[in-house]
């Protein structure tokens, strides 16, 4: 293990071989703005820049999803998948899958795994300006 939550750090980084390391990260949040597409976009965007603080390329995602099966419109759900959608192709990574849960309550996010050589991740106790 190369970088765990011990540190504060929002991703974790495993060697798996002397020059290739994983990166994965998961995170999700309620709609910070009233456009569920935009929302999407953002909370893929968030959930992506854990991978890129590291330095790393994403790789892969999967949905995380929190939404009512009733009292809103599936369109809206619909929308905020179509917005992560279109940041994870942006950031040349795959989206492999995902998963739900029924609640009151809209909540969206990306678990993203990415890849770096471990010669070139960037840490937070190692950043130096201009990082």
């Amino acid at each position: 293990m190369l970088q765990s939550f011990e540190n504060g750090a929002d991703a974790a980084i495993f060697r798996l071989t002397p020059d290739k390391a994983l990166v994965f990260s998961a995170d999700f949040f309620t709609p910070v703005v009233d456009d569920p597409f935009l929302f999407g976009q953002i909370a893929a965007a968030n959930s992506l820049s854990d991978i890129y603080v590291t330095g790393a390329r994403p790789l892969l995602a999967l949905n995380l999803i929190c939404f009512p099966k009733k009292g809103l419109p599936k369109e809206i759900l619909i929308k905020i998948l179509e917005g992560g959608l279109s940041k994870i192709k942006e950031a040349g990574a795959l989206l492999v899958g995902g998963h739900s849960v029924d609640d009151p309550e809209p909540k969206y996010g990306l678990a993203v795994i990415g890849i770096i050589h471990p010669e070139k991740i960037i840490t937070s106790k190692l950043a130096k300006p201009g990082d």
